[in-house]
């Protein structure tokens, strides 16, 4: 038997492929140092996402010479004494500019963002994605918004009345570039039919759409914004709207005029006042002309007592299976048996989020392994279980789960826990190649997915 290959014999072709999956921030700086060829491949994946927090070592040096290179600022420290925090402030409006290809911003933590800091950000000309907390009460003057005039996405969190008043001469602003919207509200009336219809006519490039928590947007300020569209919406998000929301006929709408004949990405929420029979036959209606690819479902307001139908997974499937690549499903119960089809029949699915009894758990893993090209799984349990961390006997039990999956399988998560998928190859004494498989601890600096509270 010859001898098993080297990292040194493979095409240096192959380099930038094997370090892409390298996530930790250490390993890639170790990576670096190994010669000019690692160096070349690994230092742009080493700083194409900077997290600085305050807890880090040395932060305040780190915001301070930033490299130019594109980055995503985070967060921002905010119980400081007044003097700690504007030296620190300072320090960070300076990183900023430093930050000569700056393309994307999160900056969420309520306080913390500033009028400084939107009239620093405004002076970044590549920024082209911006997330941000939208309480601006006594922080920052929202009158500075509109001028962040090139950007691609915008997300804003909790906004209040005054930034939402923004948003007819910021989108108008942004008309030629805006691609992506999303407004998370948490039950708040601020928006409204009447704030999508004004702004309507200028996010007509829109290609992604989310809504969250808008309980006074109904099927007819949603029509609004989709029949505006030129090209079609390709994300749709609908989470925690209007209970006077009409499924079936928005579904009407969009069928007629063949508005989610692009669609690829849909999210849904179900309350305790829908109909869930009913509500489900006009979903399937709504999703009939989509090349969907990626389904998320879940319910609101901590309600317990839906179950997801056998007979509305299969359809999905049935309609889907050859392009879906996600299937998640939160907070809402489902049959092993549902499981088992969407693994058997979607032949490209990769991601799957599902909520599973604590009596289904031993049938689960052979239900996973029939899904050829899964790379991630999170299994919850129904809300009424609690929602506690895994106990420690389950790891076994989760183990076993994962060694029944397909080698693709990377990311494996139970409730409140992500694991990361080890596999290592040893040599037995006939010559025969052994892998064995371990649970390690979620090294990417990201949210996991199954996290978010906007998937995309």
């Amino acid at each position: 038997m010859s001898e098993l290959a080297h990292l040194n014999d493979l095409p240096v072709e192959l380099l930038p492929l094997v370090i892409s999956h390298i996530v930790r921030p250490s390993h890639l700086a170790a990576l670096c140092l190994v010669n000019k060829t690692f160096y070349t491949f690994a230092i742009p994946l080493l700083y194409e996402r900077v997290f600085i927090y305050a807890w880090h070592k040395e932060g305040k040096a780190k915001a301070l010479h930033t490299e130019p290179l594109g980055s995503v600022i985070r967060d921002f420290p905010k119980a400081l004494q007044s003097e700690e925090h504007d030296m620190i402030l300072d320090l960070c409006l300076h990183g900023i500019r430093n930050c000569t290809n700056l393309r994307a911003c999160t900056w969420t933590r309520h306080g913390s963002l500033t009028t400084r800091v939107l009239e620093t950000l405004v002076t970044c000309s590549k920024l082209r994605e911006l997330e941000i907390n939208g309480q601006h009460n006594n922080y920052y003057d929202p009158r500075i918004l509109p001028q962040f005039t090139h950007l691609r996405k915008l997300s804003l969190i909790m906004p209040s009345g005054p930034v939402i008043d923004t948003l007819p001469s910021w989108t108008r602003n942004t008309r030629e570039t805006l691609q992506y919207l999303s407004l998370i509200c948490k039950s708040s009336t601020r928006v409204t039919d009447g704030v999508l219809r004004d702004i309507a006519s200028s996010i007509t490039n829109l290609e992604y759409l989310y809504l969250v928590g808008c309980p006074k947007v109904t099927h007819e300020g949603l029509w609004a914004v989709i029949s505006s569209v030129y090209k079609g919406i390709v994300g749709l998000g609908m989470e925690g709207l209007s209970t006077a929301f009409d499924m079936a006929a928005f579904s009407e709408q969009c069928n007629r005029s063949g508005a989610l004949s692009r669609l690829r990405s849909i999210t849904l929420t179900v309350d305790e006042h829908t109909s869930l029979s009913e509500w489900q036959q006009h979903v399937l209606s709504l999703l009939s002309q989509a090349p969907l690819q990626q389904f998320h479902i879940s319910t609101v307001g901590g309600h317990v007592d839906h179950r997801l139908s056998d007979e509305f997974c299969k359809a999905i499937v049935s309609a889907h299976r050859n392009r879906l690549t996600r299937f998640s499903v939160h907070r809402m119960r489902m049959s092993i048996d549902a499981i088992a089809d969407i693994c058997a029949r979607c032949t490209v699915l990769q991601q799957l989020f599902v909520v599973a009894e604590p009596n289904d758990l031993d049938a689960l893993g052979p239900c996973l392994a029939q899904a050829t090209n899964l790379r991630a799984v999170h299994v919850n349990r129904p809300l009424d279980f609690g929602s506690e961390d895994v106990p420690r006997q389950s790891y076994t039990k989760i183990l076993n789960i994962v060694r029944q999956c397909r080698p693709t399988v990377k990311q494996f998560g139970f409730n409140t826990r992500v694991f990361q998928v080890e596999r290592s190859a040893t040599v037995t004494e006939d010559g025969s190649v052994d892998t064995g498989v371990t649970l390690s601890p979620y090294e990417n600096p990201e949210i996991p997915e199954q996290f978010l509270v906007v998937r995309t």
